[in-house]
């Protein structure tokens, strides 16, 4: 049997299991416990980083959970490596079941997100949702997602589970904008999150895609032999060793990696310690100690506007299994790099 046959009849199997709902409102749909702010609460997984709570201080109200993403389940909008759309897809319906079955522990104080959406952090689900490859971690802006995020997520990797089984890409393609939808600005961007470390690079652009337009990131990748032995080099030396003491290996070699990509270093990074190794950064790169840059093809996605991606009406690129991304004939494949661990 195909992997897109197999998968789909577990979406099959996923979409008959049902939960008692806990009112009247919400009597038909598969409802869930989560204790927010201490208090059990009924609500509905509308995604696997998603929910709507029928019950508590927020009853109504929908929530994004913060420090993670699951990838986007409205149709078969995600590709990288050896995967078919589809079939993350169906990793995307997984996630919400993983979501729906389980008990979590929610956090908040009524923020609300661009969407109006009330903020809740859920560690639990959180690390349950990266560990299993389900989700990856992610920040909105340049900082690096929580320890435990970033270890879980790392695991997830190394044992090759869920998203990460066919490839790793360097960043999760999380959402497209098309030029016309920003009538007011001069630039659209589209949000690239780091596999390593959960922190966003916005990819700013004046490109118009057209609906059911397959848009493929293509990503700067260094040497990751060269940033690593560099990054060794940091720890053993003597007057570096102590500023970057408190800095995990996997974040050192972010510092490293980003400058030998991009010529940048993390905004996070405290400016005495940032005027410690430019320096020593810039020499490197300048003198071919961290090696050459190449281009590959990165993560891809599916461009549909928000307003057309639910409901009857949507299109028929998102009611199918979807195709693999080709260019110029040929099936695009993103990283398939061994997945790198924490030790420079």
């Amino acid at each position: 049997m195909s992997r897109i046959a197999c998968l789909s009849s577990l979406l099959a199997l996923i979409t008959a299991v049902v939960i008692v709902g806990h009112d009247s409102e919400a009597s038909a749909r598969a409802m869930s416990r989560v204790f927010v702010n201490g208090q059990p609460v009924p609500v509905y997984f509308n995604d696997g980083d998603s929910f709507r709570m029928y019950g508590g201080p927020f009853t109504g109200r929908a929530a994004r959970l913060g420090g993670y993403n699951t990838l986007e389940s409205y149709g078969p909008a995600h590709s990288w490596g050896d995967w078919h759309p589809y079939e993350m897809y169906i990793l995307a319906k997984v996630a919400t079941h993983h979501a729906a079955r389980g008990v979590w522990h929610c956090t908040g104080d009524g923020s609300v997100d661009g969407y109006g959406r009330v903020l809740l952090d859920c560690p639990d689900l959180a690390i349950s949702q990266i560990r299993h490859g389900y989700a990856h971690t992610m920040q909105v802006d340049d900082t690096p997602a929580r320890p435990e995020y970033i270890r879980a997520q790392q695991e997830a990797i190394r044992e090759r589970r869920g998203m990460w089984a066919h490839g790793v890409p360097p960043f999760v393609l999380t959402s497209l904008h098309s030029i016309h939808e920003r009538t007011n600005r001069p630039t659209a961007y589209n949000r690239r999150v780091s596999s390593r470390d959960g922190h966003s690079e916005p990819w700013i652009h004046t490109d118009q895609y057209d609906e059911c337009e397959t848009v493929c990131a293509t990503e700067i990748v260094a040497d990751e032999a060269r940033v690593r032995s560099f990054a060794r080099g940091l720890r053993e030396d003597t007057v570096t060793a102590p500023a970057i003491a408190e800095i995990s290996n996997i974040l050192l070699i972010e510092i490293v990696d980003r400058f030998a990509r991009i010529e940048e270093i993390p905004e996070w990074v405290d400016p005495e310690l940032e005027a410690l190794i430019r320096p020593r950064l810039e020499s490197a790169r300048s003198t071919g100690v961290l090696g050459e840059t190449r281009e590959e093809r990165g993560a891809c996605m599916l461009y549909v506007e928000f307003q057309r991606r639910y409901g009857t009406g949507r299109p028929g690129c998102l009611r199918g299994h979807g195709e693999r991304p080709t260019l110029d004939g040929e099936e695009v494949t993103s990283s398939n790099a061994t997945p790198e661990g924490d030790t420079p």
